[in-house]
């Protein structure tokens, strides 16, 4: 699937689909978690929490309440048990379903934050490659518009890299 890097925040992003960096229990801390739960104007914390706890890769599907979007999936690609850190087979796992249930949600447009870094602990750079490789493999239904979002200029760049070569073998 074809996917573009963008630089921002996710919670000012206009997709059918925007994606949570969420744990297993699904609790919306900090983070990624945090400014969506922070913009969404509704209860979407305790939506969310109430869908949990889910497996490790599983996904979780709210409202989007105030945000520019018809739905949050919440990607569990952090477990809430054990040492609580992210593997890259538990950032492939959730992105792919994430990009899954987008389709059967009939999304069109989804935006992808890396999953499993910060307060999961997985190196950046490896769950850039992650989440690019998965969306890049990915062969879509309904799904058209695909973005991986990185929030520093620096999560960007290295972004966009990983971007470039995974668009380059695809070739």
């Amino acid at each position: 699937m074809d996917f573009d890097v963008v630089q921002g925040d996710i919670a000012a992003q206009n997709a059918d689909a925007l994606v949570n960096a969420a744990g297993t229990s699904l609790q919306m801390g900090s983070g990624v978690a945090g400014a969506l739960r922070r913009n969404a104007g509704g209860p979407i914390h305790d939506e969310a929490v109430s869908k949990g706890p889910v497996d490790l890769g599983a996904v979780a599907v709210t409202d989007a309440y105030d945000l520019d979007a018809d739905y949050v999936i919440h990607a569990a690609a952090m477990p809430h048990y054990g040492d609580g850190r992210a593997t890259a087979e538990s950032v492939r796992d959730a992105t792919r379903n994430a990009l899954a249930r987008a389709d059967e949600l009939g999304c069109e447009s989804i935006v992808v934050p890396v999953l499993g870094t910060g307060a999961a602990g997985l190196d950046f750079e490896a769950g850039a490659r992650c989440v690019c490789e998965t969306i890049g493999a990915y062969e879509p239904t309904t799904l058209t518009d695909a973005s991986v979002i990185a929030h520093s200029d620096g999560e960007y760049r290295t972004t966009e890299a990983i971007a470039d070569r995974i668009r380059s073998t695809n070739e």
